[in-house]
């Protein structure tokens, strides 16, 4: 076997998988120095069966991959899941309906109800009605008068929102989620509400991240900040959110250039002008469906710290938060908390802890965890990591289509 290659081979499959070099030591047992030596064919002339045998069920891959001495094959493109192919499919549809579109009070209804079935992760639901939500919001503007920019700006809330349940499929839908918010930001400057375009700026921005452009999604999110600020703070309550959630999406661009000291000043004093804006605010509000405030600022704090690889420090700011705001939240934010925690508790070695975070969340929002790759992968992750899965841990398993 020629050693080099078998760590280039791992070095691929790890970063296809979301590992960071500790992410992957830590599930090997090893250290993240261990991994460099391997991945850089230095650990040893010919490595151990065992530990190639670990490595694939580590990456979830078949052994062949790490030995095949031809180039690794790419690996297949994931498909969109069923409740997503609707949305999508609308997107690419010409309107070709006569008679008159829906009356806006009519729309807005249908909005609710959307912005609401998706707060609660109810996926499916939303899956099924957001296509006519769309289509019929596409109509409204298109042949709008009088209330032109109202209802450029209820497409734009429209497209936004299926921009945002796009996201949830990461790489299955990443594209369709990039389209989908470039023309809800199109709809929005049309509009010219500062609202409505910072809104759908923060969509853009997070579709930069999901295009592996975090640098552009930080400027992107920060210029439209700076550009909108005077007009966003004139704005009331949903214009402070929209103005502290685009320095949370910077933040969380910012954590994914990789850690150095540069990268962790400039996350910390992203997530700084979020709470100077929560402070501002003055509460925990859910303007819009933004769910901003001094309770979503420090959940943004753990979670860029467990993107920064500091799972202590971000358990530590996690303990600072009062349970009685975190249940205010919506089950999809508090779901996501949940997961959070589970990646922290994973970085830190606290496997238990971390079945827990994860069965709690799929008790408190199944469609948020067993319907989605990245968190499938993570309950994969911490079944690996736990040398017996308790029973709870082995059901969700079993539910999220893996091995227990």
């Amino acid at each position: 076997m020629e050693t080099g290659c078998i760590g280039r081979r791992i070095a691929y499959w790890r970063g296809f998988r979301g590992f960071t070099q500790a992410d992957f030591g830590r599930l090997m047992g090893q250290t993240r120095r261990w991994v460099q030596d391997l991945e850089g064919g230095q650990r040893q002339q010919d490595p151990r069966l065992s530990v190639l045998v670990r490595a694939a069920e580590v990456l979830r891959i078949p052994l062949e991959q790490l030995l095949t001495d031809g180039p690794s094959e790419s690996p297949p493109a994931p498909s969109p899941p069923v409740e997503a192919l609707a949305v999508i499919d609308v997107l690419y549809r010409e309107d070709n309906e006569d008679g008159d579109p829906p009356p806006l009070t009519e729309l807005r209804r249908r909005l609710t109800y959307c912005c609401e079935a998706f707060q609660a992760c109810h996926y499916g639901a939303l899956g099924r009605d957001l296509p006519m939500l769309i289509a019929g919001s596409r109509r409204s503007a298109a042949r709008a008068d009088d209330e032109a920019g109202e209802a450029h700006v209820l497409l734009s809330r429209v497209l936004q929102l299926a921009a945002s349940f796009l996201h949830k499929y990461g790489p299955a839908t990443a594209v369709q989620a990039a389209v989908v918010a470039d023309r809800a930001l199109a709809a929005a400057e049309r509009s010219g509400d500062p609202i409505a375009i910072g809104a759908a700026s923060r969509r853009v921005a997070k579709s930069l991240m999901y295009q592996h452009q975090p640098r552009t999604a930080v400027e992107f999110a920060t210029g439209a900040a700076r550009r909108l600020s005077t007009e966003l703070e004139a704005g009331g309550p949903l214009g402070l959110s929209t103005l502290g959630r685009l320095y949370l999406s910077a933040a969380v661009a910012a954590s994914s250039l990789g850690r150095s000291p540069t990268v962790v000043r400039q996350v910390d004093e992203h997530v700084g002008q979020a709470a100077e804006v929560a402070d501002q605010q003055g509460a925990d509000l859910d303007e819009d469906y933004t769910m901003f405030g001094p309770t979503n600022v420090e959940l943004h704090r753990v979670d860029v710290l467990t993107r920064l690889d500091d799972g202590a420090e971000a358990l530590k700011a996690a303990a600072d938060l009062e349970e009685d705001a975190l249940h205010g939240l919506s089950k999809e934010r508090q779901a996501q908390h949940l997961i959070t925690m589970a990646r922290a508790q994973l970085l830190t070695r606290r496997k238990e802890a971390a079945a827990e975070s994860l069965i709690k969340a799929a008790r408190l929002a199944p469609e948020e965890v067993v319907g989605r790759e990245s968190t499938i992968d993570l309950v994969a992750d911490v079944v690996g990591a736990t040398p017996v899965p308790g029973g709870d841990l082995r059901r969700l398993a079993v539910r999220c289509g893996l091995p227990a």
